[in-house]
């Protein structure tokens, strides 16, 4: 992954908003990295799609922030949403 990640800020988000999507990133990131609280992270994605609600907007995103970090959301959530483990690790390939 590379050592910055730089979050696309819609100019429309509030401080609220834009601490709901870091904390998916957060939640994501980490479970890559060490592994991640299952509720915590499906918890961060439905304030994700709160602020987010447009599923092209939210492709968009994943696609970004796949290509900064060489993660991506939508598999990270769907390991969660299968998951019955607490904590959910996603193995890098």
């Amino acid at each position: 992954m590379k050592d910055a990640y730089q979050l696309p800020i819609d100019g429309n988000w509030t401080t609220t908003d834009i601490i709901m999507v870091s904390n998916l990133v957060d939640a994501v990131m980490k479970s890559y990295e060490s592994g991640c609280d299952r509720d915590l992270l499906l918890s961060a994605y439905r304030d994700f799609c709160l602020v987010m609600p447009a599923k092209s907007e939210q492709k968009a995103f994943d696609r970004d922030f796949g290509r900064q970090t060489g993660y991506s959301i939508y598999q990270t959530i769907q390991l969660a949403q299968g998951a019955s483990k607490k904590v959910v690790y996603h193995a890098a390939k």
